[in-house]
């Protein structure tokens, strides 16, 4: 992998509190670890100075955690912005629709986007699959996003890990390059020694 610092941005999506609660009343998730390397590429990012963007959600359904007046709305402090850098509210699972993304990253110059956040199959699923056809080279970083396990259609109980990796591979290729964490910190450290 390589990255040209001054043409990509960090888009972390739904990094919001309402997930914590989640897991606090028992759903169980993957990747243990994803906030940890949300954090990780935050830091980098921010060391090199390099463009951000965090993506909220407002939900407008009854009852929803991720409703703007309720606690599950807040960032999760680990992984919130920083000041000065953007928080765009989405009203929708696409981080495209209803906000200025597009735009921005078009008047940034910004052509490579990493993307991590919450939850794999939902927004940050969305979000990939409109970045790949909007023409962005969307590298999707696989150990920095999560899910939920969940009741498919048919009543069957799907594992968390299984949704996460099929989301992955149906991604991959044609919408997005799956990355890991170590793959973009290593990429951002050639780009600093070249």
């Amino acid at each position: 992998m390589t990255i040209d610092p001054e043409h990509t941005a960090l888009i972390v999506i739904d990094a919001q509190r309402a997930f914590l609660e989640w897991e606090t009343a028992g759903m169980r998730r993957n990747n243990p670890q994803a906030l940890d390397n949300i954090a990780r590429l935050l830091a980098a990012f921010r060391k090199r100075g390099m463009a951000i963007f965090h993506i909220r959600h407002a939900s407008r359904e009854p009852g929803s955690a991720l409703r703007v007046d309720r606690s599950g709305h807040a960032p999760i402090d680990e992984v919130k912005e920083w000041g000065g850098e953007p928080v765009l509210v989405k009203y929708v699972n696409s981080a495209f629709i209803g906000t200025d993304l597009e735009g921005r990253l078009l008047k940034g110059g910004f052509r490579t986007l990493v993307i991590a956040g919450i939850t794999t199959n939902h927004c940050v699923e969305t979000t990939t699959r409109m970045a790949g056809n909007l023409g962005f080279d969307a590298r999707l970083v696989e150990d920095a996003c999560y899910t939920f396990d969940r009741t498919g259609f048919d009543g069957r109980r799907e594992a968390a890990e299984d949704i996460h990796r099929m989301t992955l591979s149906n991604l991959n290729g044609e919408f997005a390059t799956i990355e890991t964490t170590d793959a973009v910190l290593g990429a951002l450290a050639s780009a600093r020694a070249a």
